[in-house]
């Protein structure tokens, strides 16, 4: 896996940024058995920044915690069965990582929800990580189904991690 982090915010983390991304993101990767290489980016914003996103991209005029912009229109939630007509939108030609996507994450609300939840900042911020990249996996929580599902794998991956709510 190859990533980016990028910081838009002077605000920073008590941890390793680069460890965390790498071990959250590769722990989804491995449970979604993704069989291909991968490239994401990692954009460290504030509120201000992830309003105006939100705002954008969205409609939705206000901050939240997390953004996720995959690049793969998954058929199937976490199957990874790329169309050969389609590879050139999702693979990188340099280095043949396919190009998962971008997440956005709004370190004010990594902060605010540790301290709301009652956990640590680094539980906090692992838990946006693996959220965003099971959307970026294809996944999503618009119905309560769908949610669950969101939910359960979240859970597993932090667990099997150890990154736990205590």
């Amino acid at each position: 896996m190859h990533f980016y982090v990028e910081r838009e915010t002077d605000c920073s983390l008590p941890f390793s940024v680069e460890e965390i991304v790498e071990l959250v993101c590769s722990a989804v990767l491995e449970a979604e058995n993704c069989p291909y290489e991968v490239q994401l980016n990692v954009v460290l914003t504030d509120n201000e920044g992830i309003h105006v996103l939100n705002r954008e991209y969205r409609g939705v005029d206000r901050e939240t915690d997390v953004l996720s912009f995959p690049n793969v229109d998954f058929q199937e939630n976490g199957v990874f069965d790329i169309d050969e007509d389609a590879e050139a939108d999702y693979f990188d030609p340099d280095t043949g990582e396919l190009v998962l996507g971008d997440i956005m994450i709004s370190l004010d609300k990594v902060y605010e929800q540790a301290e709301s939840y009652g956990h640590s900042v680094r539980r906090e911020f692992a838990f946006l990580l693996a959220h965003s990249m099971l959307h970026l996996c294809g996944y999503d929580h618009m119905e309560d189904a769908e949610r669950a599902v969101m939910e359960r794998k979240q859970e597993e991956i932090l667990n099997g991690l150890g990154i736990t709510r205590d």
